[in-house]
């Protein structure tokens, strides 16, 4: 079993389980306050394996297991068994880093709460594009497939946009931060990614 569908399995089944027992998901939730007041510092990572509800895990549990196999794959040829370990490097603490914002901004504010995993599902998702910009990907639910180097320009402006807007209570700030984590670790991870990146997308349709 790949380490991609292990954790889908395991939030999946921490989702299920928080969504009949109130109080585990009070628990782990993302809350700043408590976080900070308590030193519950492990809310920055226990809050990616809980979700709102089932189109919120739907959603990040099929983007994770999509893109999770490839980075894998990638991550096993570059560093062969220590691949799996940089996975849940880039995964795990892309739920950390974009919780931090939300964590600094909002740490004396006790009504503020934040849950999913969609900070790490946006860095496997990004890093995927930097391995491979000239895959296509839609942004849901527009149904206009383009190369993947488009798709993560349109995704960060969309997400400054709708950040500034608060049209929904979507965490649009996370995703881009755990997105702006999968681009930074990979270009650290193997420095040479970002040549391949360029030649790819500088080579003729």
């Amino acid at each position: 079993m790949s380490i991609s569908l292990l954790l889908v399995l395991i939030t999946v089944g921490i989702s299920l389980y928080a969504w009949r027992n109130p109080g585990l998901q009070s628990k782990w939730i993302h809350n700043p306050y408590y976080a900070n007041t308590n030193k519950e510092y492990y809310r920055l990572l226990s809050s990616g394996f809980i979700h709102a509800d089932f189109l919120h895990l739907f959603f990040n549990m099929y983007a994770l297991y999509l893109f999770g196999d490839v980075v894998v794959q990638y991550f096993t040829y570059l560093f062969g068994g220590k691949g799996t370990v940089y996975f849940l490097l880039l995964y795990l603490l892309g739920i950390v880093i974009a919780n931090l914002p939300d964590f600094v901004k909002h740490k004396n504010h006790l009504g503020f709460n934040s849950l999913g995993a969609s900070g790490g599902v946006s860095a496997v998702v990004f890093c995927s594009v930097i391995l491979n910009p000239m895959m296509e990907l839609m942004i849901f639910p527009i149904p206009l497939p383009m190369p993947g180097y488009i798709f993560a320009v349109v995704y960060m402006g969309y997400s400054i946009y709708m950040e500034k807007r608060q049209m929904d209570n979507v965490n649009h700030m996370a995703h881009l931060w755990g997105a702006l984590w999968g681009v930074v670790f990979i270009l650290v991870a193997d420095p040479n990614a970002l040549s391949r990146f360029v030649n790819q997308i500088s080579l003729p349709f």
